[in-house]
């Protein structure tokens, strides 16, 4: 379980998280929503350990993050950013495998079962027929797969499994990309799920994808948790309204069962619905 408790963080003078606690089970599939500035990535950051808080903490299975070193949590926890930009250009497999520096010594350089555990993450992303091009050469979606690949192969042993409770924690995921890439994401996060367990932690401006991958959805506003629980008990029209100013209808989807999130205006002023 991936825990935060009384999480405070600030740029200098400017708080961004104040006070925020939650709790993620092993297994658990959370989306963050929020506006603009509402705190959803300094509040990835610090679940990942990349920040620490001015006060609160980050528990992992009951023991403080910060009294694990970088290298354990890798082993544990990886972060798939919004944006991915390379100094030089590196093949896909490359970039696959820079994933497993937790797992490497001191001037080591990755063996043959690295180089098997990068391939089979790729075949896990669907990804394993760009191996060897460049990664520039790819489209946002491809990239992104091949991005989320890197971060299996970090959480991957090197018995090739992945520890109990691994996480996830992906920034913006479908940000810039067009409505067929945005599917294969959200689909490829369920198989990931489903399959390996995974523990996935996802901020996100599109409440249609929240509302659709999203057990659980934790509301940020100004930096404060405004809600919190199952999609479908968190996700009202009067919460989006509060959240957003913008009304929308909540339906649940005959085929699929997916919440679905329409926009309908920008709320005019008065009671919540």
């Amino acid at each position: 379980m991936l825990q935060a408790a009384d999480l405070v963080f600030g740029y200098g003078e400017v708080p961004v998280v104040r006070g925020v606690s939650l709790d993620v089970p092993s297994g658990g599939l959370v989306g963050l929503i929020g506006p603009n500035g509402s705190g959803k990535t300094t509040l990835l950051r610090l679940l990942a350990g990349t920040r620490q808080p001015a006060s609160g903490r980050v528990v992992l299975d009951g023991v403080p993050i910060s009294s694990l070193s970088r290298t354990a949590i890798a082993r544990r926890m990886a972060v798939v950013p919004q944006e991915t930009h390379l100094a030089f250009d590196y093949s896909v497999l490359e970039v696959v495998l820079m994933g497993r520096y937790a797992h490497l010594g001191a001037f080591a350089i990755e063996g043959p079962g690295d180089v098997a555990i990068g391939r089979a993450a790729l075949a896990a992303t669907g990804a394993e027929a760009f191996e060897s091009r460049l990664f520039s050469t790819l489209s946002g979606g491809e990239k992104q797969r091949v991005i989320i690949a890197a971060a299996l192969g970090q959480i991957t042993s090197g018995g090739g499994d992945h520890p109990r409770g691994a996480v996830l924690l992906l920034d913006e995921p479908t940000a810039a990309l067009d409505l067929k890439y945005q599917l294969g994401v959200a689909t490829l996060l369920q198989s990931l799920h489903r399959e390996r367990g995974l523990t996935i932690i996802v901020s996100t401006h599109d409440l249609a994808f929240a509302a659709g991958l999203c057990t659980t959805i934790v509301m940020l506003k100004e930096g404060r948790v405004m809600a919190s629980g199952p999609a479908d008990e968190v996700l009202t029209p009067g919460r989006i309204r509060e959240l957003y100013d913008v009304d929308v209808e909540i339906a649940r989807h005959q085929g699929t069962g997916r919440l679905t999130v329409i926009p309908l205006r920008h709320a005019e002023r008065g009671s919540l619905a």
